[in-house]
């Protein structure tokens, strides 16, 4: 017997209580009429995420370990892959250049996101029109905005508006297009340009849950509206804004189409440095299946960070 804190005497556990108490709770789970139904209902549901996600992802894991050549008898190499892959120079420039595209990104999608939502959620003529047509660039496929925005950031055949009002202003005069810092800066245009409506439009769905009457108490207080800003709607739109930061992150994090667009096929991220192992360099099969994988446990990590930091806890 050992007293705790309260004063109050407890009895160690037993080694095997946590076994027992696990296999009581399943028999009461499954004893019950409506919660075996349940499961019953969702097993298909269950059974089929299995079968096409968690067999290929084992699969991957599995060949990131193997010693591939195609054609060839593969043979296992433990890590290995792991370590070729951070030593490559490819890999780094990847990792770079995903890491400052996200980072860029996100955060200005969600300060441009967070704006329209407030301005979107005030009450004005027009407001649904206004709520349709800044949702005009979300429609766009990242294919097709990269190629629009390319042409108008190219310097030849004329050159393109962008191109010409950036040179003509002093703000950076060499071409855009050939540089890869320059190239990952017009990315970062080209994505906030298109996915700020998906940021503000949920962030905006988060503001409309918000009670009116919170507010008018606020003002009875005296806050003003930057007090009412950062006590009243940010600490109730946090739900709201954890689940848009992660999609965007997660987004952000395995882009593939508008850096493989916007570099013409030059300008490397993680998706494509697994695009190019697994698929165009035969050779480099084995360093494609571990960044695959290491894309797929980072952004394991990247949601499990934000949930820690963002977690819904209850407002104070």
């Amino acid at each position: 017997m050992t007293e705790s804190a309260t004063g109050v005497d407890t009895k160690p556990r037993a080694p095997g209580g946590l076994v027992r108490g696990t296999l009581r709770t399943l028999r009461n789970e499954f004893t019950d009429k409506e919660r075996r139904l349940g499961y019953i209902l969702v097993t298909p549901a269950i059974a089929i995420i299995l079968a096409i996600a968690l067999f290929p992802l084992l699969y991957a894991i599995w060949l990131s370990l193997q010693e591939i050549i195609i054609n060839q008898s593969s043979s296992f190499v433990g890590f290995q892959n792991y370590v070729d892959m951070i030593q490559d120079p490819d890999f780094h420039s990847a990792l770079i250049n995903t890491t400052v595209f996200t980072v860029l990104s996100v955060s200005l999608e969600l300060v441009l996101g967070m704006a329209i939502a407030l301005a979107l959620n005030r009450a004005f003529k027009g407001r649904g029109i206004a709520r349709a047509t800044a949702l005009a660039p979300w429609a766009f496929p990242p294919a097709i905005a990269a190629v629009m925005w390319r042409l108008m950031f190219q310097d030849q055949v004329g050159g393109g508006i962008l191109a010409y009002l950036i040179r003509s202003s002093g703000i950076y005069t060499h071409p855009i297009l050939g540089s890869d810092s320059a190239l990952i800066v017009a990315a970062v245009l080209v994505d906030v340009w298109k996915t700020t409506p998906f940021m503000a439009l949920l962030l905006l769905a988060g503001l409309q849950v918000i009670p009116q009457e919170v507010y008018e108490a606020s003002r009875v207080d005296g806050a003003t509206s930057w007090q009412q800003f950062w006590r009243v709607t940010l600490p109730l739109v946090r739900p709201a804004m954890l689940v848009a930061l992660l999609f965007r992150t997660l987004d952000a994090w395995r882009v593939y189409d508008l850096l493989w667009v916007m570099g013409n096929r030059q300008l490397n991220s993680l998706s494509v440095y697994v695009y190019n192992g697994v698929k165009i360099s035969q050779l480099d099969f084995s360093l494609g299946n571990a960044a695959a994988v290491f894309v797929f446990l980072s952004s394991i990590a990247i949601a499990f960070l934000f949930i820690k930091v963002l977690g819904t806890r209850a407002v104070d």
